[in-house]
């Protein structure tokens, strides 16, 4: 199951996925957009079903969760992408309550989410998590302060749930995809607010470039909801990263991860 699978990074997963012969289940609050995946799936061969709900709703995700479960037979992997940015620019100018919606979305559906799969998981003793994260997460990002809380809020929440589900064999991780031409990098770019100069000129180099290709990120994807990474789980990773040789060796415990460097 991949939320936000309508557009931008969820759809390009989708895609991806079903590309390499999973069974797709597309979440998101468009149906014309789900439906516009599931057909270029479709065309090439892959199997999706759409399912319209919105990840804020925790009823609308276990309803969700329940149809894939009942056409399907479980969901082995979730993929939380499912994101907003809210409104760029200045935290001090902007309004307060917009902020709920970004919290709701990013943080509260991640949740809704791992919650109505997790029971399955754990029971059957098998399952992955993957949520989708941005730089933010790791070093500051002007202009985009409350996103980019939702996403270290995140990252540390896939660190502790992944402890507490190690031992049911369930695997959860965070993937830091990289730069991709979104709807979101539109936002940027057309922003009337004035943001940091290295902000524009990256969004724009991804504008014209498409970012990431797709098909790193598709393979970092394959991976971490693979029996592959079964002995990788509570990790940060980036698209860029050397991720392969995890294939082959665990890693220290404190790689890949969100640290704090006490002095």
């Amino acid at each position: 199951m991949i939320t936000g699978a309508g557009r931008g990074i969820g759809k390009r997963l989708a895609i991806g996925l079903a590309r390499n012969g999973l069974r797709i289940g597309l979440l998101g609050r468009d149906q014309a957009e789900l439906n516009s995946t599931r057909l270029e799936i479709e065309d090439s061969g892959g199997v999706a079903f759409p399912f319209r709900a919105d990840v804020c709703n925790p009823d609308d995700v276990k309803t969700a969760v329940g149809l894939m479960t009942s056409k399907w037979g479980a969901v082995d992997a979730l993929i939380a992408n499912a994101a907003i940015h809210g409104p760029i620019g200045p935290f001090a100018t902007s309004r307060l309550s917009a902020w709920r919606d970004v919290f709701d979305v990013n943080v509260h559906g991640v949740i809704n989410c791992c919650h109505a799969v997790l029971p399955q998981m754990v029971k059957r003793r098998s399952g992955k998590i993957l949520t989708i994260s941005c730089t933010g997460v790791a070093t500051p990002r002007p202009d985009f302060a409350v996103y980019s809380a939702t996403k270290a809020a995140i990252a540390r929440f896939v660190e502790s749930l992944a402890e507490e589900v190690r031992d049911r064999n369930v695997q959860v991780n965070n993937m830091l995809p990289g730069g991709a031409y979104t709807t979101m990098t539109d936002e940027i770019l057309n922003s009337t607010v004035d943001l940091d100069s290295a902000e524009l000129e990256e969004a724009g180099k991804v504008r014209l470039t498409g970012g990431t290709p797709a098909e790193k990120q598709i393979q970092l994807a394959l991976f971490l909801t693979s029996e592959r990474s079964n002995h990788v789980t509570g990790k940060l990773i980036h698209v860029k990263d050397d991720w392969k040789r995890l294939e082959v060796e665990s890693d220290r415990p404190d790689a890949f991860t969100v640290r704090r460097h006490l002095r």
